[in-house]
């Protein structure tokens, strides 16, 4: 009896989740899209803080796990303006409740928790701020400096991202504290860059597949002559040159020039093309593929971190993996293989042969660095052992791996570190230019110093509560200008370096004297909804790069000049 034909099994489509965030996917991958979804993201608000609720819009879509909204407020006329998740029948109502309720709209699969409480109130309970995190705090008039330096405080000891976001008029700040030590193993590099072609250092599958093709090079047919990839034909021609230069490789520019017009000699121009691409891919990849590897200093800082660092009982997966990468570069001199092969000019199965080749020692070289991690696990005892794609995904990026070092924010000029204190006032002694992000931070700190006096003053008054934030004129030009005078003058002191010079410290304030106007012509925290939405999606943008640990955030802090149309990076 003949055998029925079996029915191939059908193909396994993409999810539903996958055709839903297939775009971001392609940025993150599957470990980005989870750890988004793992993240419970806090806003803190006591304003309109709009800005945040835009942060929260750019959040939700791509599918953050869980928000929560504390704000005492009830929605009022003015918010109807400027809160776009807000209707005429949310008026009177909480303000947390209603702006959760439309926010989560947008993607059924995020869960919204609004709070109807006040950010102090909150924070009295010792553990309010455990289940999170990262935390948005949304600058505000009537904003506690007690508050922020607990919210702060808090992050600093639990090793929680903080941002600290400010949107007034057509001027915005956004600043964030990161943990001491915060490393990022994918950076997304770009592709030309992570190219290691091992030419210098090839290990012997490599040098026997180059002697193989390349035993009779001079008598191939022009169709393989020309189909030699140029990986091989570099290691071939780099035998021959260093049987001529005492071993060595070329290495200094004129050699390199040398080398490239020796290869370029040896194409063969009778063809009907007039030349050959290989030889051309040859020549054009001597002077960036023919480099002795070096250990970039900031891999070597890590190194010597994860080396010297005091044995704990379980550390975190970051050092073990580059304590074992560490003691693999110390016995061989080298990185792990990454195994990418860029395209070339090759004959199908010569290439394949090359890819495995790359691939096999780059499996290799984890395989020995899990090795490592797996001894180092059973002296420690550890229960949870480091995955193993983790592992990969170091070996294959460990020359751009990043680790950034967390500033615990400045919200008191008083406590600015020495250090910093000096690298401020430097910049605003050299920083003439009229387009400089700093005057924009300078006025932010002013504006908070400016709210900070009012708020004793009330408290002093015994106040019941606070006027609205939009109806109070206490943050008149005057007062601004006068504590950006007294920050500037404190910046320098804290510095060790004075202003002699009133023509100095008048040009200083002259460049924060536009911001300080628009601060005082919004009325003390008047948010516009267009500089908001723009701000929000680039304080998303950070934060997704925070959570899933890719790609590398700006330094410390960036601004957003409304009127210029223009952002900046600053480190303070």
């Amino acid at each position: 009896m003949a055998a029925k034909p079996m029915t191939p099994p059908p193909l396994q489509g993409p999810t539903a989740k996958e055709k839903k965030y297939d775009r971001q996917l392609r940025l993150w991958a599957a470990s980005g899209q989870q750890a988004l979804e793992e993240a419970h993201i806090l806003l803190l608000n006591s304003s309109p803080g709009v800005v945040g609720v835009e942060t929260l819009k750019n959040l939700i879509l791509p599918g953050i796990g869980n928000y929560t909204i504390i704000d005492e407020e009830d929605v009022a006329e003015e918010d109807l303006g400027i809160n776009f998740f807000l209707t005429d029948d949310s008026l009177g109502k909480p303000r947390a409740n209603e702006t959760c309720k439309y926010l989560t709209e947008l993607n059924p699969d995020v869960n919204g928790y609004p709070v109807q409480r006040s950010i102090h109130d909150f924070l009295e309970d010792p553990h309010a701020l455990d289940k999170y995190s990262l935390i948005l705090f949304v600058a505000s008039p009537k904003q506690s400096s007690k508050d922020l330096n607990k919210v702060s405080q808090h992050c600093l000891q639990n090793s929680i991202p903080l941002f600290y976001i400010h949107s007034i008029g057509l001027f915005s700040h956004f600043s964030f504290q990161l943990p001491d030590a915060f490393p990022i193993v994918d950076t997304h590099p770009d592709p030309a860059s992570t190219q290691d072609l091992r030419l210098l250092q090839p290990w012997p599958e490599l040098q026997d597949f180059m002697e193989t093709k390349t035993s009779d090079l001079d008598a191939l047919s022009d169709h393989d002559h020309g189909h030699v990839p140029y990986l091989i034909l570099l290691l071939h021609f780099l035998e021959e040159w260093k049987s001529s230069h005492d071993g060595h490789p070329p290495s200094e520019y004129k050699e390199k020039k040398e080398f490239k017009a020796l290869i370029e000699s040896k194409a063969r121009r009778n063809n009907p093309e007039g030349g050959e691409e290989n030889f051309d891919e040859a020549a054009a990849a001597v002077l960036k593929s023919l480099n002795t590897p070096s250990l970039p200093s900031g891999l070597a800082e890590i190194f010597a971190e994860a080396t010297h660092r005091k044995p704990q009982t379980d550390p975190a997966n970051f050092w073990l993996v580059a304590a074992a990468i560490s003691k693999f570069h110390a016995d061989s001199g080298a990185l792990p293989l990454p195994g990418a092969l860029p395209d070339m000019k090759a004959q199908s199965h010569d290439y394949i042969q090359l890819q495995n080749i790359y691939k096999t020692k780059a499996r290799r070289d984890i395989e020995e660095i899990t090795k490592r991690i797996r001894a180092m696990e059973m002296v420690l005892q550890r229960e949870n052992p480091v995955e193993n794609k983790e592992i990969e995904a170091f070996c294959k990026g460990a020359a751009f791996v990043k680790l950034i070092r967390g500033k615990q924010l400045i919200f008191d000029i008083n406590t600015i570190p020495l250090d910093r204190a000096k690298a401020l006032s430097e910049k605003l002694l050299q920083d003439d230019d009229s387009s400089s992000s700093l005057p924009i931070y300078i006025a932010f700190l002013a504006y908070d110093a400016t709210c900070a006096d009012y708020i004793s003053s009330q408290t002093q008054q015994q106040t019941q509560k606070l006027p609205d934030p939009q109806r109070r004129h206490d943050l008149s030009l005057a007062f601004l200008k006068m504590h950006a005078e007294t920050i500037i003058t404190k910046i320098f002191a804290a510095g060790e370096n004075r202003i002699d010079n009133h023509e100095e410290k008048a040009a200083i304030l002259e460049r924060v004297g536009p911001v300080l106007e628009e601060i005082a012509r919004a009325e003390g925290g008047g948010e516009l909804h267009n500089v908001s939405a723009l701000v929000g999606g680039m304080v998303a943008q950070e934060v997704i790069k925070v959570v899933t640990r890719q790609y590398i955030p700006v330094d410390n802090t960036c601004v957003f000049d409304g009127i210029g149309s223009k952002s900046g990076v600053l480190s303070v």
